[in-house]
């Protein structure tokens, strides 16, 4: 079960994340995912929309190999090395994530991920249902 609070009374506006989720269950968490396919080869090496794609992609099978979804991700942790990427994040993450019930969310600006071509890294908890 989760409970999304998108902007509680008081609080400022938000864009594609809750403020506050709660949930029960078993909790997942995804290892930060980098812009690499099944292969080990770097998707996108300029394009912030087509790595981020890729990164939810990853994130979506190894959920998915735990038997959840997207949609029990209850807390993203972004990191990318160039806020003018802010935007195309924003645009693939809204492929992936639901509108209605976002996640909570942080966003960090970092100097670099462990390879230089990595312009983004996200890690997720997920909250799967007791039964799963």
């Amino acid at each position: 079960m989760q409970q999304h609070y998108v902007r509680p009374e008081g609080m400022p506006p938000v864009h594609g994340y809750s403020h506050a989720v709660a949930f029960s269950g078993r909790i997942l968490a995804v290892s930060g995912q980098v812009p690499l396919d099944a292969d080990g080869r770097l998707v996108g090496p300029d394009d912030p929309r087509a790595q981020t794609r890729q990164v939810f992609e990853n994130i979506r099978r190894a959920l998915g190999a735990a038997g959840a979804g997207m949609e029990h991700v209850v807390k993203l942790t972004v990191y990318l090395t160039d806020l003018q990427d802010l935007e195309a994040f924003r645009e693939a993450r809204d492929e992936y994530i639901s509108a209605t019930a976002p996640p909570a969310s942080s966003l960090i600006q970092v100097a670099g991920l462990v390879n230089p071509a990595f312009r983004v890294e996200i890690d997720v908890l997920a909250a799967l249902p007791a039964s799963n």
